[in-house]
């Protein structure tokens, strides 16, 4: 299927959404106002999506990994990259959170805008869905990031997490503290009357 013609505008960049791709929202771009890589990063951009959170932080970092679950996400990554004269700084992977890595491999920033959306699916139906669907509580995903992110974070190194109130922000404060993280929330923005988005830091 080719890509949509659909396109997004963010700063001096462009990006070319396909119709199975999470289009870039207002989480996209509360992430992307603040977000902060240093030179000689190495980053990993789980759930890519179209790729916006990845290409922008290789604007000074000296690698991204960017990755997603959803083929067409990757393949749309690619695109932008290519789109925006990124492809030399970044790569691309499909898999399911950290399933693909090898146990040592580690990170100065790791960024992840979950999908933390409660349904009433254990599951997500289609592609596009896994970028929001977080389960019958919203954390299905989020829970698993927590557990399995520690051992890919070098030391001195950042994760930045974004999701919603409406997945309990203390939980995930407390679960990040289990893990020997100190986490925060260091932006947010109401998205409605009952919901706040929020980006949260984490580091050992």
């Amino acid at each position: 299927m080719p890509l949509s013609t659909k396109r997004i505008f963010y700063r001096d960049y462009v990006f070319v959404v396909d119709e199975n791709v999470y289009e870039p929202a207002e989480d996209s771009f509360l992430f992307a106002d603040n977000l902060q890589v240093e030179a000689g990063d190495n980053v990993l951009d789980m759930g890519t999506g179209c790729g916006i959170l990845g290409i922008l932080a290789s604007e000074k970092a000296q690698s991204v990994l960017a990755a997603d679950v959803n083929p067409y996400a990757v393949r749309c990554a690619k695109e932008n990259a290519d789109l925006n004269n990124l492809c030399g700084v970044m790569a691309f992977m499909q898999g399911n959170l950290f399933t693909w890595l090898c146990d040592n491999a580690k990170f100065d920033v790791i960024l992840f805008n979950a999908p933390y959306l409660p349904t009433s699916k254990y599951k997500a139906d289609s592609w596009i869905e896994h970028a929001w669907s977080g389960g019958v509580s919203g954390r299905l995903v989020i829970d698993r990031f927590i557990l399995e992110v520690p051992k890919h974070l070098k030391r001195t190194g950042r994760i930045l997490l974004m999701q919603s109130t409406l997945t309990n922000v203390n939980e995930t404060l407390s679960r990040l503290a289990d893990c020997y993280l100190t986490a925060e929330v260091v932006a947010r923005c109401p998205f409605s009357f009952f919901e706040t988005i929020v980006l949260i830091e984490a580091k050992f």
